[in-house]
């Protein structure tokens, strides 16, 4: 049984990668993003590829009674690897150009992990959080939904042949059934487990499926819908469910939910009820929109890297015109990419032997190359660099991580316990504190959620937001749902012996609503607050500090009038925080709490300038915030000068200082 060709299927490949595009754009009309919900471009897709697979296998089993692994699984390589090969061995020498090292091993590891079908889990596992701007600059992030696919490939066929044979009878309910529990699984993970849920095939597996229920009943029952009035009302429907998720979804939403059935229901209308003579069809079946779908695999693969190149070099930077110059480039290479990879390797008169030899030598030259980046530290001599400042933020990262607290009250018994609470900026003030001569007197802590797992230890100091403390307190529940058990005992514990609590944090709005009642909350409690205000954040697009921004542009470290605008310019940044540290202030003096502003210990307000480098030379800043071990040294210094901290701390704490 042959599978007819539907152009209007390219069509709907083509809005797919289109609005996908078009989100990671990052397109701004009169200050909005326009195409803010175009990540449901790839829901589209995981329904487009459920239909088909499932279709051909189907028509496999009715035509021949039997079903061919092995030409399956031919297919889909022909398909998926060759392009996909070609796109990241083109992207090796602008990793090589203009990643610093730790980008650089990420990038590798994204590659490898990607060649595994499993850089879903890599992403996950990293803590990656999908929309962030961090991921933004990752050029392979976008093939955690090839990964996802790629996985359903392997195990969906072996299951839906098992119950082909055995529960035939059975097999739609069975598929309804998956649909409906990997749906619900979706929705409460989405608001339990938001990072796992994203990018984990189970909770994605319910697209697939609507795909494949489709499949299954035209093909059971010889046709789609044959309600013409259905035919020429529902098509138009599904496209509108569709744009209006493009338009008015945003990545803050839960997704995937129950709100991502609004374009799946799209997709599968029009689907089902297209038909020769409706309009919908009619447009998506026009020569436009389906060439578009036929090389939408490779716009999907070039896509992403081209943009986070382009990030990366600041090549776009605000610029609409250039964004659109960067859309004809990626329209070119997919075209290439398309005739010369693409249709060759699919071409059955092209032999597969020949093809999975290529396909062998290039992934172990990729193997053995990528893994020399790891294991070579992402060669970080490419970039500028000294015993005493290093570019790029690994080295500092792992010196962040190795940073040790110590659990046992019973060795400090001696001391007042200070509880230190917020994201990763507490993490900072906890290195300084910790660092001073306040440490013989007060215990700093500060603890974590562990989840036993590299990706929470690594992470974990800096999960507990301050709204979640909130929730925490007033709540008095002993599950949050983004924390286990065995982390919330522990803070409680830590709480209960606390004397003193200071609150650090880079605030969100969450965090600002509930700050006055989080401050009430503690009082009641009987504990002495400190709070510190927002966190300083240097405005460089790349996420690096603004003297390893300019190391990284020049390759030189710079003469003292440079370093001295440098340390100007960062400066200017505070403005961005004027807002937020008002409100945050205004809480603090209403409920008579000490405010420590960072910009006094970060910065010299005479000289209007905020230093990077230590007297001695060293790095101040790893990253576009966060300071390293001897950036902590630094401010330490300081904070043993400030007469009002020190004063308070002795009064609130009725400990002597001297």
């Amino acid at each position: 049984m042959k599978i007819n060709y539907r152009p209007e299927i390219d069509g709907l490949r083509a809005i797919a990668v289109g609005v996908v595009i078009l989100y990671h754009a990052e397109i701004t009309i009169f200050g909005n993003e326009t195409f803010k919900g175009g990540f449901i471009g790839v829901d589209i897709f995981f329904v487009i590829s459920g239909y088909l697979i499932t279709s051909i296998i189907f028509k496999e089993l009715i035509t021949t009674g039997s079903f061919s692994f092995k030409y399956f699984y031919e297919r889909r390589i022909r398909r998926i690897l060759p392009v996909l090969i070609f796109v990241m061995l083109a992207s090796l020498p602008f990793a090589w150009m203009y990643l610093l090292p730790n980008n650089f091993i990420d990038f590798s590891k994204s590659i490898l992990y990607s060649l595994g079908f499993s850089s879903n889990f890599y992403f996950w596992h990293s803590g990656e959080q999908y929309g962030a701007e961090s991921g933004l600059l990752k050029p392979f992030l976008h093939t955690w939904s090839l990964s996802v696919e790629e996985q359903y490939y392997i195990f969906f066929p072996v299951l839906l042949i098992f119950i082909f044979k055995y529960f035939k009878q059975a097999l739609p309910i069975i598929l309804f059934i998956s649909l409906i529990t990997s749906l619900l699984i979706a929705d409460w993970g989405s608001k339990n487990y938001t990072s796992a849920t994203f990018y984990f095939v189970h909770s994605r597996m319910w697209e697939l499926l609507a795909g494949s229920l489709l499949a299954y009943y035209e093909i059971t029952l010889g046709q789609k819908s044959k309600y013409q009035k259905l035919n020429r009302i529902f098509p138009s429907i599904g496209l509108f469910l569709i744009l209006h998720s493009v338009f008015f979804f945003n990545d803050k939403m839960f997704h995937p939910s129950f709100y991502t059935l609004s374009p799946i229901v799209g997709v599968c209308l029009i689907i089902w009820f297209s038909s020769k003579d409706e309009i919908v069809t009619k447009i998506l079946s026009t020569k436009l929109f389906v060439g578009i779908g036929l090389i939408s695999y490779s716009l999907y693969l070039w896509h992403y890297p081209v943009f986070a190149f382009a990030r990366i070099v600041e090549i776009t930077e605000g610029s609409l015109l250039k964004k659109i110059l960067l859309g004809i480039i990626i329209l070119i290479l997919s075209i290439i990419s398309y005739f010369l990879i693409e249709r060759p390797s699919r071409n059955k008169n092209n032999k597969f032997k020949i093809i999975i030899s290529l396909i062998i030598i290039s992934i172990s030259f990729l193997a053995i190359y990528n893994a020399s980046i790891i294991s070579k530290n992402g060669y970080k001599n490419r970039f500028y660099y000294s015993k005493t400042y290093e570019l790029g933020r690994l080295s500092y990262l792992k010196e962040n991580i190795n940073f040790e607290i110590n659990y046992n009250y019973d060795d400090y018994d001696y001391r007042k316990n200070a509880l230190i609470v917020g994201n990763s900026h507490a993490d900072d003030i906890l290195e300084i504190l910790s660092k001073t001569i306040l440490k013989d007197k007060i215990y700093f802590n500060l603890i974590s959620p562990k989840k036993g797992t590299d990706r929470f230890k690594r992470t974990a100091r800096w999960e507990f937001q301050l709204n979640h403390f909130y929730k925490f307190l007033e709540e008095k529940k002993s599950i949050i749902s983004e924390y286990d058990n065995e982390f919330l005992s522990h803070f409680k514990k830590q709480y209960e012996n606390s004397d003193l609590i200071i609150l650090s944090s880079r605030y969100f709005e969450e965090d600002l609503k509930v700050l006055d009642r989080l401050i009430k909350i503690l009082k009641d409690d009987d504990k002495k607050i400190i709070i510190f205000d927002n966190a300083l954040e240097q405005t460089i697009r790349v996420r690096l500090n603004r003297l390893d921004y300019y190391i990284y542009k020049n390759n030189k470290f710079p003469e003292k009038d440079i370093l001295k605008k440098i340390e100007k310019n960062m400066f200017l940044d505070l403005k961005n925080k004027d807002e937020v540290n008002q409100r945050v202030k205004l809480i603090a003096k209403k409920n008579e709490v000490l405010l420590i502003e960072r910009k006094k210990i970060f910065c010299n307000l005479d000289k209007k300038s905020c230093p990077s480098i230590t007297n001695d030379g060293y790095k101040i800043y790893w990253d576009y915030s966060h300071i390293t071990a001897k950036g902590a040294e630094f401010f330490a210094r300081i904070i043993e000068k400030d007469k009002k901290f020190l004063k308070y701390l002795s009064s609130a704490l009725k400990i002597p200082l001297n």
